[in-house]
């Protein structure tokens, strides 16, 4: 059935409600065009200009890990779920869905629809690099990953020090690293807020695509018969004594001796082992990728260009990081980021990309309309004290920003994961092929790391408080204070500590010489950090001694009897030496070859 609506155009030159022709419409028609126009004028004025940016931009499908998605409506999404993390409710504990269930007795494998694999991998984006490694050693490996297992557009900044961690595990070449490079750049800026700045070279100064590099990962993890499950999601996974067995929301069956959880921040087995417990910091991370930066040859690993601001009803301190981007010569990347509790009114993330648009453009100092905005970016990052994070059941294992294994300052995991890699695929095999497996020798793969805990004083000392009672520009004041000492002492204190590298020995001079250079910030350090976050910091700062003084002067002298212990027995050694030394922060090797210099 057709229906024929009939507009009445009529000449009438002298009404003001004319159409294009000469014609006046009919008053109900002109009327409800009027009322139409006033809505959309409405909507526009109601919206955000994030909201009115993102919706301009033309974005990809979302791909999986943090920063795979770019629309507004994922920010949104993200938003949401950080109003629950947030919200007054979530401070009693909540019963997540339960994944994870342990299942007596032994599993029927006479099921012939049951894939096997000697370890499955839950999430691919970071996943792909330990179950290429895996796959390495000669096990069967399968990884799920929900969406397509593919990079995301924006690029990774990384110094090639941490690539070659990769190359050293043997699943990357030197080659495939040039290949995977978009954009290489030096010198790289630290400052804070016109205090002095600090130069130094090759930090984080690599632009590598995501893209590519899992795109290799990909290309040798088939190579060495790894299968991919894409657009699977984990339904639920039934622990026997035997086996592990994951089921997925498409149906499908699998099993295998161990499981290892690369879901993320936010993977459900991670929910359920934390048991709906907030977060103790958060870091909160939004910026984009622009064309038009005439100049950009330089980074910033670390600037503050103001002092704490109040953001709604709460207070945050921004930093930066800039770095260029490979996509073209004008093309630069722009974080803006501030580590902050997540209490009900803290900031949304929409809520500082409306500062961004404000403070970007006076930061790298340009225009915003000179800009062609290629993508918009933003990410939370949420860190617990408790972490690692040790196995909670049998045959499962978190690994990446799962486990929990990034430092409390650092928005990201390929870093640490770089750094950590070696070590967990070695245990992991010497663990499968001892048949060690139950949670507590999966357990002293994540094992407590000293160094790692001693971060949160850091990330606490940089989170912007209210009740802190602390002058305004006190944070930049005690960073500038702690990077000009670190500068003076050398090379060997810098460099470990801006790539999240905590020692015990240049910990100590550091703090000790801020302590006679600038004696007049201790009190405020003890109000911005409190007195039980102190206490509680003093005792892994012990400890990070105590591992010191055990990898470099007990480990020597155990090593060369490990090999006559039992294989249980063996396997804990090995681990325990592990921690001491990745503990103490002493798995990085510096090497000099860059210069330092201050303006």
């Amino acid at each position: 059935m057709m229906v024929v609506i009939q507009v009445q155009l009529r000449p009438h030159p002298s009404s003001s409600n004319l159409n294009g022709n000469g014609f006046s419409l009919h008053p109900s028609v002109y009327n409800n065009i009027q009322r139409s126009k006033k809505l959309s004028l409405q909507l526009r004025a109601a919206s955000s200009r994030t909201q009115r940016i993102m919706e301009s931009i033309s974005v990809g499908g979302e791909v999986g890990g943090a920063g795979g998605a770019y629309s507004y409506d994922a920010l949104k999404r993200l938003d949401n779920l950080w109003s629950t993390i947030c919200s007054a409710e979530t401070a009693a504990i909540q019963e997540p869905k339960k994944i994870v269930t342990n299942t007596l007795g032994l599993f029927d494998n006479d099921m012939n629809e049951v894939d096997k694999f000697d370890v499955l991998v839950c999430g691919g984006t970071l996943g792909i690099f330990i179950a290429t490694a895996l796959s390495l050693k000669g096990l069967r490996v399968g990884v799920v990953e929900r969406n397509l297992l593919k990079g995301r557009e924006q690029e990774w900044n990384i110094s090639k020090k941490e690539l070659l961690e990769l190359v050293e595990v043997g699943i990357l070449t030197e080659d495939d690293i040039e290949e995977a490079t978009t954009s290489v750049f030096n010198p790289n800026r630290c400052g804070f807020e016109r205090k002095g700045e600090i130069w130094v070279e090759n930090i984080l100064n690599l632009g590598v695509s995501p893209a590519k590099l899992i795109d290799i990962m990909r290309k040798r993890f088939d190579s060495l018969g790894g299968v991919v499950f894409e657009g699977c999601s984990v339904s639920s996974i039934n622990v026997y004594q035997d086996t592990a067995v994951l089921e997925l929301m498409e149906g499908k069956i699998l099993s295998a001796s161990l499981i290892i959880d690369a879901m993320g921040n936010f993977s459900p087995v991670l929910k359920q082992i934390r048991g709906g417990r907030k977060p103790d910091g958060v870091c909160l991370v939004v910026g984009s990728c622009c064309r038009g930066f005439k100049e950009n040859s330089r980074s910033d690993v670390i600037y503050s260009s103001a002092e704490a601001k109040p953001v709604g009803n709460s207070q945050a301190q921004y930093f930066w990081e800039a770095f260029p981007a490979g996509s073209g010569p004008l093309d630069r990347t722009t974080y803006m980021f501030t580590y902050i509790d997540p209490q009900p009114t803290s900031p949304k993330l929409e809520d500082l990309l409306e500062d961004y648009w404000d403070l970007m453009p006076k930061y790298q100092e340009v225009s915003l309309d000179d800009l062609e905005i290629l993508r918009v970016i933003y990410g939370i990052f949420p860190t617990y004290r408790d972490s690692p994070l040790p196995a909670a059941f049998n045959r499962v294992l978190q690994f990446g920003d799962a486990s929990g294994i990034q430092s409390p300052v650092s928005f990201g995991g390929f870093g640490s994961l770089t750094r950590h890699l070696g070590r967990i695929s070695n245990g992991i095999h010497e663990a499968i092929s001892s048949n060690l497996l139950d949670s507590d020798n999966l357990s002293l793969l994540n094992p407590y790391m000293p160094n790692l805990s001693a971060s949160w004083l850091f990330q606490r000392a940089m989170s912007a408080r209210k009740q802190a009672g602390v002058p305004p520009d006190f944070i930049n004041d005690l960073l500038h204070a702690n990077f000009i000492s670190m500068q003076s002492l050398g090379e060997p204190v810098l460099r470990p500590f801006l790539q999240d590298v905590i020692q015990f020995g240049p910990l100590v001079k550091t703090l000790g010489l801020v302590m006679l250079t600038k004696p007049q910030i201790l009190p405020s350090i003890f109000k911005q950090v409190g007195l039980p976050v102190l206490i509680d910091w003093l005792g892994h700062f012990s400890l990070l001694g105590s591992y010191t003084f055990l990898s470099i002067f007990i480990d020597p002298l155990l090593r060369p009897v490990i090999d006559t212990f039992s294989t249980e027995t063996k396997y804990k050694w090995n681990r325990k030496l592990e921690a001491w030394k990745y503990g103490a922060g002493l798995d990085y090797k510096f090497e000099s070859e860059e210069v330092t210099k201050s303006t």
